[in-house]
């Protein structure tokens, strides 16, 4: 490949990573709400972009194909994200009706590592829509350019992660003014609550 089409491929990657990372959805809303507290924020975001990497990875390497082919494993994992989405929702719930203000110093209500670290890895591994967009999805359009170039396109999809979770996480602070006032949490928590609901629903009809 000429540097102008490696460059073309990455930017292709990275335009099609984004499109399907930036949209609105359960991973997105839990890094946000992290970066809002400051807390746990640079594990979460790495979490994120190497699963993003791992998945999209598999994708390209044409893993995709098996997972197509085995829908048992799917539907497993469409109802266990189910089940979590609807008791993530709940907990949202239970928050937004009890607003707090935004902390830098974290008191007693701060989550523990353990807890971040894990809701975050089941938000994204328990995510069929995640199997859907990266492996299957990015997989595919990856597959159209041929080696090396698949490969190419992979990273700029990659790129893409890390650009929006970086963003997403640490620039969120920017947003700590707003979110001093617990009525700013309690829309944010109420629309996470709503949000994590209507992903659950889709997830099954």
């Amino acid at each position: 490949m000429t540097p102008a089409a490696v460059f073309a491929t990455l930017l292709t990657g990275l335009g099609a990573g984004l499109s399907l990372i930036v949209a609105i959805g359960a991973q997105n809303a839990y890094v946000l709400r992290q970066g809002l507290r400051r807390e746990h924020v640079l594990p979460i975001v790495l979490i994120c972009i190497v699963s993003d990497a791992i998945l999209i990875a598999a994708g390209v390497a044409g893993i995709g194909l098996v997972i197509k082919a085995a829908p048992l494993a799917l539907e497993i994992v469409r109802w266990a994200g189910f089940a979590f989405l609807v008791l993530y929702a709940l907990f949202a719930a239970r928050r937004a009706l009890r607003p707090e203000e935004l902390r830098a110093a974290s008191g007693s209500a701060a989550t523990s590592l353990l807890a971040a670290v894990g809701t975050c890895l089941a938000l994204t591994w328990l995510n069929p829509h995640v199997y859907l967009d990266t492996v299957l999805l990015l997989g595919s359009l990856s597959a159209s350019h041929g080696d090396p170039g698949r490969w190419v396109f992979g990273a700029g999809a990659v790129i893409a992660s890390a650009l929006w979770f970086g963003l997403l996480g640490f620039g969120a602070r920017y947003l700590a003014p707003v979110f001093a006032r617990p009525v700013a949490w309690r829309i944010l928590d109420g629309g996470i609550a709503v949000l994590m609901l209507v992903l659950a629903v889709l997830l099954v009809v």
